[in-house]
């Protein structure tokens, strides 16, 4: 759930912020936000990192600055990939985290997430904690004999990358020598992606690996945006290309031919590796593809669907004591490694799953089951919704109906779901099916009933 009350402040959910630097997102604001989460969390220091922006470095300084006037320590990692702030926060005994990032945004902004003391984003209920303390007014400094002090991180990466490479058969994938193109794209995720890829025997050839900000391409992971990566890769020869948003927690794939195969199918293919080796529930969120679902059931384990959102997924993992979880925008999540969306994880397990079955990417991707997704916008007048939902659930009243995030209608290999945006007038239609076409009509069907 995303809210955004007052014009000039930041588009706030219930795990961070996020907002444009020097207009809804000020020094001011983070301050604010910081202290309010240090007014609810549990003693002890917090962790602070950031993604490469350079407007990150002012926005930790400030909320170092905050969270010492009010009598908090602080450990700062510098730029480091957001799963990484999870691991380090567990590592030091924190008493949470915070790091500044605004994910696949472009750069003019900015924002922060939080991380609980156990090394996870916050879930929501601890959210709505901060977010009334934020809106309740001023911090309570204290006096001079009681600010806190901060500390600097020497070694930020080694723990996450052995709890990495521990998920994994390391001399395994070494013996096949892959040859794989990172993209980091000037963001958080290339320095840890370096040694990683270093440590299971890749010839590596990394784009954008300076995490400076300077982002080579729109940074949201998409077909279009890596247009010129997938061509890199044919040229370089590589196995397989792995692509990075600016925080390194979702990871998009393009295999050897410089097909984009994305990042519906990075968690997918990890839920399928593990499931050759474990058994034991899985989850994904409800906007999510249903391949996740397919090879659950093909497994003969659980599956479990939690609403949009990494802490709703983290939520639903932890309650049914999940083996994966993730979401379907590049977000594979590793419950050894920390209960956070890491494209680390997505990176290993995937050239473990190509070392072991000796295929390619894709070849693999292609034995997946084969399904289309479309997604759109409708405009409609936020008060007309909630009849707009009733409308359209009666329409399609052969359908299995879930109101757990917004609507969600299945039919047997083919889903909608229809989710209202907090912060626009409209809703989001995502439509699932066997081709193309019928994703489509699910989608100008929906858009048709909420129209009338």
């Amino acid at each position: 759930m995303e809210r955004n009350l007052k014009l000039n402040e930041p588009i706030i959910s219930v795990s961070g912020l996020r907002g444009i630097v020097g207009e809804s997102l000020t020094p001011e604001i983070a301050i604010r936000y910081a202290t309010a989460f240090a007014t609810v969390a549990p003693p002890g220091p917090f962790v602070i990192a950031r993604d490469s922006r350079p407007s990150g470095k002012m926005l930790a300084a400030a909320i170092n600055c905050g969270l010492q006037a009010v009598g908090r320590s602080t450990i700062n990692a510098g730029i480091d990939a957001t799963p990484t702030v999870g691991v380090l926060v567990r590592l030091h005994g924190a008493a949470g985290g915070i790091q500044i990032s605004a994910s696949h945004n472009p750069s003019p902004y900015n924002g922060m997430k939080l991380f609980s003391a156990e090394g996870r984003v916050v879930p929501a209920a601890f959210g709505e904690m901060v977010l009334q303390q934020y809106r309740a007014g001023r911090p309570e400094w204290v006096a001079h004999d009681k600010i806190g002090c901060g500390e600097f991180l020497p070694d930020t990466l080694s723990e996450h990358l052995g709890l990495v490479l521990a998920i994994v058969d390391a001399q395994r994938i070494k013996k096949r020598g892959f040859h794989v193109v990172l993209d980091a794209n000037h963001g958080a995720g290339g320095t840890l992606g370096r040694r990683l890829l270093e440590e299971l025997g890749c010839k590596l050839t990394i784009l954008g690996e300076s995490p400076d900000g300077r982002f080579a391409h729109i940074p949201e992971p998409t077909a279009e945006n890596l247009a010129g990566v997938c061509s890199t890769i044919v040229a370089h020869g590589a196995d397989i290309g792995f692509c990075q948003d600016p925080d390194a927690d979702r990871l998009a794939v393009i295999d050897a031919r410089g097909r984009y195969i994305g990042e519906e199918y990075t968690v997918a293919l990890c839920v399928e590796h593990i499931l050759r080796h474990s058994q034991g529930p899985i989850v994904t969120n409800c906007s999510s593809s249903r391949m996740a679902q397919d090879l659950a059931e093909r497994a003969g384990v659980p599956f479990f669907r939690s609403a949009v959102g990494e802490a709703n997924v983290v939520d639903a993992m932890i309650a049914h004591n999940a083996i994966f979880g993730g979401e379907g925008n590049g977000g594979p999540i590793h419950p050894k490694v920390g209960f956070v969306r890491d494209s680390f994880v997505g990176m290993a397990m995937l050239l473990d799953a190509m070392a072991e079955r000796d295929l390619t990417i894709a070849a693999m991707a292609d034995a997946l089951p084969c399904y289309a997704i479309e997604k759109t916008k409708i405009s409609i007048a936020t008060e007309k919704i909630p009849t707009a939902l009733i409308a359209l659930k009666a329409h399609f009243h052969d359908a299995a109906a879930d109101s757990m995030d917004g609507l969600r209608l299945d039919w047997p290999g083919k889903w909608l779901l229809v989710r209202a945006s907090n912060t626009e007038p409209i809703v989001r239609a995502i439509a699932e099916a066997p081709t193309a076409q019928e994703a489509q009509r699910l989608c100008r069907a929906a858009a048709q009933v909420l129209s009338q």
